[in-house]
């Protein structure tokens, strides 16, 4: 302190609790300072002061109550510093920094509070006057804009339960009359535009109304998704290169999209009155084959919940749907549904007109894609015995032999020719030899499996490959071929005859790619067997040559 301060700290605190407002004031030695002089009587009276002394921090704090005393304490640290005017080191035995003492005051803020709460009843009393002002004003300019906006929320509430015919009525004038000609007029176009749009979409769609929603815009929006999935799927199947994918495209929409797990497709010739199963998701339950299709035969869905067995060829006890759609003048294709419960069943049933549009935007492409099967196969196939040919003999070598599904994989290889068959044509005319020649070509037919392939390689010349074969399988497979010909009775005019075949064999590893040279065998083996009597099966040999 400066010099003589400390002797008058006494008087100036006394005279400072005089002044008004001032409720106490005090002084506090800090440790370094009663180290130095003693403790005196000026020792910290609470927390607050030890804590200032500890810390060298002002502490501040406000004790308010709203209907008793409040006060303002104020604790101000007295550190130890270096200045031109002061130098507390040269009286205390302290570092620059340390505190020497607190000052701590009380002061009396009851006037204050007082004088607050008079201003903020002033303001109350002001702003109350101000708030009635504004509400006659703002109810009087207001009013009409509640009454159009109540017209509004209930114009609005009809529009979102679906129904657009709801307006609003407004007898005011200026801006409230003009937003409401303006609602009413844009209530009208899309009303109106809705009703035009569900009569379009009618003209896309198998049924409409089948996934209708009772709001028209939401039933628009579900109606538009429903039409994008079904333009892309009939995008995409027009990239595809053959029926068989489009068929797989389909299958794939029903077991994702509807979440169907058992169906099955069936082609149906109206012309030819044949059908052909053309795919298979889980397994067939019925044999539209050799027994027929009643959905084909009678054109209308086959319900099992119509009538016990409704099906024939359909011996199972679960539900089951078949369904015909006509593609063309001459093929219906049928999709053949297996449930396993009654909720299934009535799940699907319900879907029948979504999965028809799936129907209807593959068609063209269906129809397209079987035309050029239909080229395909018949340029690949001899028309007289309806055998492959061999055009259709060197693409299945490069397909499914050197790098398909037999690749690698041992096949015999059969060269076939009728013996005498030139006495055929001489004695009984072209006619009867074609005859002969479909009688061979069903005589292997019946003998070999769905995996063998049958070539007519040129005139009554066949190319049999077995696949995969022993010289065991080969050597009985041609025998039997053999014997069952010979057992064969053709008929010519009022007569029959029977004839016999000679049969070149050998063993073709499929090692490399030179299955002609096997077929050389063949030929050669079957020269061999010409040679030496006919009506025999002979393997070739080295040294045949």
């Amino acid at each position: 302190m400066v010099n003589g301060i400390m002797d008058n700290r006494a008087f100036f605190l006394n005279q400072t609790k005089e002044l008004e407002h001032i409720d106490d004031i005090w002084i506090v030695r800090s440790p370094v300072v009663e180290k130095q002089y003693g403790k005196g009587s000026e020792i910290a009276k609470d927390d607050i002061d030890k804590k200032v002394l500890k810390t060298g921090k002002t502490i501040s704090k406000i004790d308010e109550n709203i209907f008793g005393h409040s006060t303002y304490r104020i604790t101000i640290p007295y550190n130890a510093e270096v200045t031109p005017s002061i130098n507390c080191l040269q009286c205390h035995e302290a570092k620059i920094g340390d505190t020497l003492g607190v000052i701590s005051m009380v002061m009396n803020m009851d006037d204050l509070k007082t004088t607050s709460a008079q201003i903020i009843g002033y303001i109350a009393g002001i702003s109350l006057l101000l708030i009635v002002v504004i509400l006659w004003f703002v109810r009087r300019l207001i009013t009409p804009y509640l009454s159009i906006f109540e017209s509004i929320k209930d114009v609005m509430k009809r529009s979102h339960n679906g129904d657009y015919s709801g307006r609003i009525e407004c007898s005011t004038h200026g801006e409230a009359k003009e937003v409401a000609h303006w609602i009413n007029e844009h209530m009208a176009k899309l009303q109106t535009s809705l009703v035009k749009v569900g009569d379009t979409i009618e003209v896309f769609l198998t049924d409409h109304k089948a996934n209708k929603d009772t709001d028209p815009i939401v039933d628009v929006q579900n109606t538009v998704n429903r039409l994008a999935d079904i333009y892309k799927f009939r995008r995409t199947i027009e990239h595809d290169e053959r029926i068989e994918d489009v068929y797989s495209r389909f299958a794939h929409v029903l077991a994702t999209k509807f979440n169907i797990e058992d169906f099955n497709f069936i082609e149906a010739d109206t012309t030819n009155k044949t059908t052909e199963v053309v795919y298979v998701n889980k397994k067939l339950l019925c044999d539209p084959l050799t027994k027929g299709c009643r959905a084909d035969r009678t054109n209308t869905l086959v319900d099992s919940c119509q009538f016990a067995n409704v099906c024939e060829t359909m011996k199972i006890d679960r539900y089951y749907l078949c369904m015909p759609y006509s593609i063309s003048n001459d093929m219906d294709f049928i999709i053949s549904f297996m449930c396993e419960t009654k909720e299934e069943y009535d799940r699907i049933r319900a879907l029948l007109p979504f999965i028809q549009d799936y129907v209807d935007a593959a068609k063209p492409e269906i129809v397209s894609k079987k035309l050029m099967q239909i080229l395909e196969r018949n340029a690949h196939t001899d028309p007289l015995t309806g055998l492959y040919n061999r055009k259709y003999l060197e693409k299945f070598i490069d397909s499914s032999l050197y790098n398909g599904m037999f690749k690698g994989v041992p096949c015999g290889v059969m060269m076939v020719d009728i013996d005498f068959f030139k006495q055929i044509n001489d004695n009984y005319g072209h006619d009867v030899g074609d005859i002969a020649i479909k009688t061979i070509a069903n005589t292997i037919r019946d003998v070999t499996t769905n995996n063998d392939v049958i070539i007519r390689f040129g005139g009554e010349e066949f190319i049999v490959i077995i696949t995969d074969c022993t010289e065991d399988k080969l050597q009985d497979v041609a025998e039997e071929i053999r014997i069952a010909f010979s057992q064969q009775k053709i008929q010519a005019g009022a007569e029959t005859f029977s004839k016999t075949i000679s049969i070149g064999t050998s063993l073709f590893p499929n090692e490399k790619h030179d299955f002609w040279k096997y077929v050389k065998q063949s030929d050669i083996a079957l020269y061999s067997a010409k040679q030496n009597g006919r009506n025999q099966v002979v393997r070739y040999q080295e040294g045949m040559e």
